[in-house]
């Protein structure tokens, strides 16, 4: 069977976007993500827990959140889960865990960060074509 990697996370800016540029000249920006979690408890005391989310952003998708986010900005992020591994200073082999967006929308008003920008990329909302979901599929398609 197949598997899906999918994370779907609204939180509030920890900081504004860091904007870098590979060598081949693609950029990327790196923030981080606040979202929370509220319960009441048994006793009736209420709690919260604040959980910090790695953000990944590239192209010309890592430009606009550069020039259109700052920090406490609330936002949308869709994207996948993914570790990469480095080594620190002192030599020793470090993992982090990040979420490579590919969506992100600005939610709440423009008065939390700047002007929103016109053309943010969007996901399609439109339903499928007939001849889009009919198609027939053969056997040596199925990658399972």
């Amino acid at each position: 069977m197949g598997s899906v990697n999918k994370v779907i996370l609204v939180g509030n800016l920890g900081r504004d976007p860091e904007l870098r540029y590979t060598q081949d000249r693609k950029p990327v920006v790196n923030f981080s993500l606040a979202t929370q979690e509220v319960w009441t408890g048994k006793d009736g005391q209420r709690s919260e827990k604040t959980e910090w989310h790695s953000i990944v952003v590239w192209g010309k998708l890592a430009e606009i959140c550069k020039d259109y986010l700052t920090t406490g900005r609330q936002i949308y992020v869709e994207g996948r889960l993914t570790t990469r591994s480095y080594t620190d200073k002192s030599g020793q082999k470090r993992y982090k865990t990040e979420i490579v967006a590919s969506q992100v929308v600005f939610l709440g008003s423009s008065q939390q960060g700047g002007e929103l920008p016109k053309n943010i990329p969007q996901p399609e909302d439109k339903e499928p074509a007939e001849e889009d979901i009919n198609v027939p599929v053969e056997e040596e398609d199925i990658p399972f």
